[in-house]
């Protein structure tokens, strides 16, 4: 039964050491991950790697039992399961082996992609995404295909289980990914069913930002005895590539501030964060005005809405995007080099998701804070918690 979460795993693995180099073929061999997906890894540019692939990859690889991992947008945890995973698939095997569950179907689409990626130079393993929002025949169709591993949304996976189109059966590894916003958005009851259909898995990896108590329920009822626990200290989980900085304006001054802030930067590509749903929209009527090429994702929208919006961000046709936390949960487009907290986030985790979305695949980002003079300490206790030094603009 799992009481608390330390900050170390219960136990360390013999191979489990720090990498001090930065030459990518001995450096993820170490950690034991075989010669042609380091070579996929080669190909992507994906250097040294990350805290919580340092500390995953060893444990799930040789030992690959249940396993429970902290883990924010950023810090690599797709690759800190998914190279496990594909080193446990037998791609001789037409069946599927693997299952991992997301909250939304950008993140789905996003894991499933990079999994293809890795396996460039690998034995061909048969990746299918099930996600709302595609014509489900279709996947009903795709289905019939030799599949390895099934990336999906809870709800779309369980609608296609109840029409046949699939069974879990033969699922050995379990992977739930963002475990506590799968719980915020009320997965709950269908996390609980997709637990039970697989109940031949022999591992269940679980990857959070957070570990509130529901989580930990989740994980004494329906884990296997006591699992492997990695807690990244806070210090860890934000991305050493990005600049923290932060500007004091009054809050008729914020619209001034990023309108210079843009103009500087008009040939690069960004995230706005703001609170609430209204203030996002009035935010991207004003920028608008100012002619600045941004669209707004916020809870309200339909989703077909929200994939013409991403469509156009993904596409470069939209340069900034402004968001709310809620409605950006699952985006991770690559080529972000800011990302802009119009309003400082309630929950310091929802700061290094925010800054997570920047600085991707070793390369350098900014994150800047527009605070009033009262929110001075917020940020010294931002630079106390997660161990970085923030600058002030002028």
């Amino acid at each position: 039964m799992v009481q608390s979460f330390p900050s170390q795993p219960a136990h360390t693995p013999a191979t489990l050491r720090p990498v001090t180099h930065n030459n990518i073929l001995s450096a993820f061999r170490e950690l034991g991950v075989p010669a042609n997906l380091v070579k996929g890894l080669e190909g992507l540019g994906i250097s040294t790697p990350t805290e919580v692939q340092e500390r995953s990859i060893p444990y799930l690889i040789k030992n690959g039992g249940d396993f429970v991992a902290q883990a924010q947008t950023g810090t690599g945890k797709t690759a800190a399961f998914g190279l496990p995973l594909l080193t446990k698939v037998d791609h001789k095997k037409p069946h599927i082996q693997g299952l991992v569950v997301a909250p939304t179907r950008e993140l789905a689409k996003q894991i499933a992609k990079q999994l293809f990626r890795f396996t460039k130079f690998s034995d061909k393993i048969f990746i299918e995404t099930l996600t709302g929002g595609e014509p489900m025949d279709r996947q009903i169709v795709n289905l019939k295909r030799p599949t390895h591993i099934i990336v999906a949304t809870p709800g779309r996976l369980l609608d296609l289980i109840n029409k046949k189109a699939l069974t879990l059966e033969t699922v050995k590894h379990l992977v739930l990914d963002e475990a506590d916003e799968m719980l915020s958005m009320g997965f709950k009851k269908q996390l609980l069913t997709i637990f039970g259909l697989t109940r031949k898995r022999r591992s269940t990896w679980l990857f959070s930002a957070t570990f509130p108590d529901s989580i930990q329920t989740l994980i004494k009822g329906s884990m296997h005895g006591q699992p492997e626990i990695l807690k990244v200290d806070k210090a860890h989980v934000v991305n050493r590539d990005i600049d923290h900085r932060y500007a004091v304006c009054a809050k008729d001054e914020k619209n001034e501030f990023l309108s210079e802030f843009l103009a500087d930067r008009e040939e690069e590509r960004g995230l706005i964060f703001v609170r609430t749903k209204a203030g996002a929209v009035a935010l991207g009527r004003q920028l608008l005005k100012l002619n600045f090429p941004v669209d707004v994702i916020q809870g309200d929208l339909s989703q077909r809405e929200r994939d013409k919006v991403m469509r156009g961000f993904k596409n470069e046709r939209t340069r900034i995007l402004i968001a709310t936390d809620v409605a950006a949960r699952g985006i991770d487009v690559e080529g972000l080099t800011f990302v802009i907290h119009y309003q400082l986030p309630e929950q310091i985790e929802y700061y290094t998701h925010r800054s997570g979305r920047t600085a991707r695949a070793g390369k350098k980002g900014t994150s800047i804070a527009l605070i009033d003079p009262r929110e001075r300490k917020k940020i010294t206790k931002f630079e106390q918690e997660l161990g970085v030094t923030f600058t002030q603009i002028q």
